[in-house]
């Protein structure tokens, strides 16, 4: 992501979708077809803030670096660098994760 310029705009929050367990808790490998994409995810960058009635910017819930829970049918994805990322509006974002 270094090299890529993305700048979500608005209320738009670019995140990078953690990787799917490759193994559950009894120890089987699953294979790809197997594989629940992920609900969690780092925030990465954020927009300005959603524009408010009186020309002033709302400000964010989470910050860059947050470990987040969205919702499963939340967001964008897209492939940059062969690295998945997701862009998606701040009212998808669930919970922090601490």
């Amino acid at each position: 992501m270094k090299d890529c310029k993305i700048r979500p705009l608005a209320d738009k929050i670019l995140l990078k979708r953690l990787d799917a367990e490759e193994t559950t808790k009894g120890g089987i490998v699953l294979p790809d077809s197997a594989k629940e994409k992920p609900r969690r995810g780092t925030v990465i960058r954020l927009g300005d803030g959603k524009m408010q009635d009186d020309g002033t910017r709302s400000e964010f819930q989470v910050k860059a670096g947050d470990l987040v829970l969205f919702s499963s049918y939340g967001g964008t994805e897209l492939k940059i660098d062969n690295e998945e990322y997701m862009i998606m509006d701040e009212s998808d974002i669930l919970a922090v994760l601490s």
